[in-house]
């Protein structure tokens, strides 16, 4: 059964760190496109961070340079590092995954995804 589930979310103050993590089954995360999105309230869902197989990472804007994406192959996991914590980074975290041959590369666009977990809380508050 192809799944996903998260899991580390929680309330930190502004400037904290989480992990998140994400564990798979079902499916190689090694050859499949991997990523984080988030949705806060009365917003849209939006691409964080996705990895492919090559280790490519991209990551929107707003979170380059504090959220690191990051799996481990061989036990199936996905993670996103989250430093400096702000108020606008309060949302559900849902990981997401797309498999295909050739591997497809990595992608922040929902609809480049096709398995996604159910979400993980993260409240930062000021």
């Amino acid at each position: 059964q192809v799944q996903l589930v998260e899991s580390g979310g929680g309330s930190v103050q502004s400037g904290g760190s989480l992990r998140l993590s994400c564990a798979a089954s079902g499916f190689p995360i090694s050859t499949s496109r991997m990523g984080w999105f988030r949705q806060g309230p009365g917003s849209e869902r939006e691409g964080v961070a996705s990895i492919d197989s090559d280790g490519t990472t991209i990551y929107a804007d707003s979170v380059k340079g504090r959220f690191t994406i990051s799996q481990d192959n061989a036990k199936k996991w996905l993670y996103l590092h989250m430093n400096s914590l702000e108020p606008a980074d309060t949302a559900m975290y849902c990981c997401a995954a797309q498999g295909g041959w050739p591997s497809p590369r990595a992608s922040l666009k929902v609809t480049d995804f096709g398995v996604w977990g159910k979400g993980t809380q993260v409240t930062v508050s000021s």
